[in-house]
């Protein structure tokens, strides 16, 4: 099956037209909320998540990254809700959720989505996950198996040597950091901790994950290790060692676009999406 959908998936970014200039150095604005069919706040595992429902059909949970919220995920709502019920989530302590006081760490953001699908009565769904949020989806895979399907993994790392140094220093990136903290002064419960927020975070990112290849071969979710060509912050050999290690794995690389690639090439992003998950 990931034989084919490789194959499927070359043929067609091989016709994908040229774009003129450098699109992977672009940070395209943040997209507007969307309405919602159903939103809220769910009070589990010790916090307030904020989630939003879109569409019909068996369920997706959208995962974003560090820093960041659900509004990232603008661009994927509608074209994946066409076939699916979408789940958006803000991670703990990101958006318009709230965080306790007990450090960041990738379990505890995983227990988190199975605390959020309990309270959904969801008792099983596919995931596509972003940076930190691929980084879910791996953990879901090996702590939580038996509540995930697949899992669409973009621009994630497994242990911390996978990602590059000095990241924060790139431009776009950078450019993210600042976007993402007005974001949260505006979304956010504590509007004044964005700082105390990011060295938190810097915290976990600076220790975890660090996965052994043991903990990886151990997985038998289906998973496509996606990245793009051009990303910012973590390592191409590390992206295709993790597609390598974990069994039966896929692994895609998307011309033409960074960390970044949902906003940068939406349509590209998108249909990887729906075929992975068999609806194009």
């Amino acid at each position: 099956m990931m034989h084919r959908f490789l194959l499927a998936l070359v043929g067609v970014l091989a016709n994908w037209p040229a774009l003129a200039g450098e699109r992977w150095e672009t940070l395209p604005p943040t997209p507007a909320p969307i309405v919602a069919d159903r939103a809220g706040h769910a009070q589990v595992n010790g916090i307030s998540i904020y989630y939003a429902i879109y569409g019909h059909g068996s369920p997706v949970i959208f995962l974003h990254g560090g820093l960041a919220n659900t509004d990232y995920w603008g661009n994927q709502v509608a074209e994946v809700a066409a076939h699916h019920t979408v789940i958006l989530m803000d991670s703990r302590g990101h958006g318009r959720s709230t965080r306790d006081t007990r450090p960041y760490g990738y379990d505890l953001m995983a227990d988190d989505v199975v605390a959020l699908m309990d309270s959904l009565d969801i008792p099983k769904a596919d995931i596509v996950g972003w940076s930190d949020g691929g980084i879910l989806g791996i953990d879901l895979a090996m702590r939580h198996k038996e509540r995930i399907g697949k899992i669409f993994a973009f621009a994630a790392n497994t242990t911390v040597s996978g990602v590059k140094d000095g990241v924060e220093k790139n431009p776009t990136f950078a450019g993210y950091i600042e976007r993402a903290g007005r974001e949260y002064r505006t979304l956010s419960a504590t509007p004044g901790d964005y700082d105390a927020f990011v060295e938190q975070i810097s915290r976990m990112w600076a220790e975890q994950p660090n996965w052994s290849d043991a903990q990886l071969k151990a997985i038998d979710t289906p998973i496509l290790v996606v990245d793009g060509d051009h990303d910012e912050a973590i390592k191409r050999d590390h992206t295709e060692a993790i597609a390598a290690t974990i069994p039966h794995a896929g692994l895609l690389i998307l011309p033409n676009v960074s960390h970044f690639a949902f906003f940068q090439d939406p349509k590209q992003f998108n249909f990887a999406i729906l075929h992975f998950l068999g609806d194009e």
